[in-house]
């Protein structure tokens, strides 16, 4: 699912030079629950950019479902990003004038896809993370942990091959965290492949396996 081999990174932050990414390398299999563990500065947040096609490496080689990625131009990324990935953000990132089915049908009116189509995909999703009787609902008149839940449903509906959470339960309580945690449990259950960003050990031991970042080099820890 995610091959990558060396990929390197490099910002310029006044004279110096950052290096956010050094030669790292990792494998996820397709249907795998990998976290990725690292503290503020580590590279995580470059990494996840990167294996959800929101930015490129300077060097090295990216394939995602055996496709090219490093070779692709803006528009073939912004395709990959919309047919390929569900992305979950810690801030939800929910439009507030719109209504939670609504939120969740944004990206599948991108696709394209006809009304009736929508409509389907739109409640099985809500269907799958409880929420139906919340469709109706705008953000602000949900809780955090509904809205995450929205945010997942939006994720899932366009039935990506990957779902790529950063930070997913940062805003939330533990009891909250632990219930959209048992959502990507389920979800992985089901066969979708789940990379999970986080900089918290006790989130990160959930998955199947972990992979630790620091300094931008990857390394695999066992939790």
């Amino acid at each position: 699912m995610i091959d990558i081999k060396d990929l390197c990174k490099v910002y310029i932050v006044g004279d110096e030079k950052v290096r956010a990414l050094d030669h790292a390398t990792l494998h996820i299999y397709p249907k795998e629950f990998v976290s990725i563990i690292g503290p503020s500065g580590s590279g995580k947040s470059t990494l996840m950019n990167i294996i959800g096609c929101l930015d490129v490496a300077d060097a090295g080689s990216y394939h995602l479902d055996g496709l090219p990625i490093e070779s692709y131009s803006e528009n073939q990324l912004a395709k990959i990003r919309n047919e390929k990935i569900g992305f979950v953000f810690q801030s939800f990132n929910l439009i507030p004038k719109l209504t939670a089915e609504e939120n969740v049908e944004l990206p599948l009116i991108y696709q394209g896809l006809p009304r009736q189509e929508r409509a389907q995909r739109v409640q099985e999703a809500l269907e799958r993370v409880g929420l139906t009787k919340r469709a109706k609902h705008l953000p602000t008149e949900l809780s955090g942990g509904q809205q995450q839940r929205v945010a997942i449903a939006r994720a899932i509906a366009t039935r990506p091959k990957l779902i790529l959470a950063d930070e997913p339960t940062g805003a939330l309580d533990s009891k909250t965290s632990q219930e959209i945690i048992d959502i990507f449990h389920e979800l992985h259950d089901q066969g979708n492949t789940i990379v999970l960003i986080t900089h918290d050990p006790n989130v990160a031991k959930q998955a199947a396996r972990s992979i630790h970042i620091l300094d931008g080099r990857i390394s695999e820890v066992k939790l």
